[in-house]
């Protein structure tokens, strides 16, 4: 019996190359998806040759940096991959001068808690942020996204 291959290292690529079904997993919106994809400040984590982890940094000015979008494969998820991610766009922004990483998310669900676990404090609040920005109502274990949480992780 074979055991499951062990994914690869995290590696640095274009986000255009980011497989958008991956990267939907995230963030539902194609159109707001498109707006960052488009950069080098993006990491994946292969499994043989298939993407199944990836990651997409955003500068915003000298010290800020945001994760726009942090996805695992379903079917990769408990195996560490996300916190392997994390670690990697944590240590590229440190390289780079970086002070803080924002990232925003829902005020509900797995997501904020990863974050919350990593070390990231929420810093602001962006009332209504999913009503507006998105066609489609979003929800999690039933109830409805509405406001954006805006969390930050200190690097120095």
């Amino acid at each position: 019996m074979s055991q499951p291959s062990k994914p690869e290292q995290v590696q640095q690529i274009h986000g255009s190359s980011l497989p958008m079904a991956l990267l939907l997993e995230a963030d539902p919106s194609t159109s707001l998806i498109e707006r960052y994809r488009d950069t080098p400040h993006a990491w994946c984590i292969r499994d043989q040759q298939h993407i199944v982890a990836a990651a997409i940094l955003q500068r915003n000015n000298a010290q800020d940096w945001e994760l726009m979008n942090m996805a695992v494969l379903p079917s990769h998820q408990g195996q560490g991959l996300g916190h392997t991610l994390l670690s990697a766009v944590i240590d590229y922004v440190r390289q780079q001068g970086g002070q803080t990483l924002f990232v925003g998310t829902g005020t509900i669900g797995y997501p904020l808690f990863f974050y919350q676990r990593a070390g990231f404090r929420i810093v602001a609040i962006e009332p209504d942020y999913f009503l507006h920005h998105y066609d489609e109502a979003l929800f999690e274990d039933g109830l409805q996204h509405k406001d954006r949480l805006i969390l930050s992780f200190p690097l120095n």
